[in-house]
């Protein structure tokens, strides 16, 4: 069986508001998050989601 949980969040390029980019929105939604306030207070946790990390030159 698929969990869908996701699939009535729009998935496009933009998280509840910020435009991040459709891979990372997707793993976001996928861990869990839905929106601004389900993120963790420390932003590093959220470091090893695809699409999330700054991009490194």
């Amino acid at each position: 069986m698929t969990d869908n949980s996701g699939a009535s969040h729009d998935r496009g390029p933009t998280f509840d508001g910020i435009k991040i980019g459709r891979p990372a929105t997707g793993a976001l939604i996928d861990a869990g998050y839905n929106s601004l306030p389900d993120l963790p207070a420390n932003l590093d946790e959220l470091r090893d989601i695809h699409g999330v990390d700054p991009k490194r030159p």
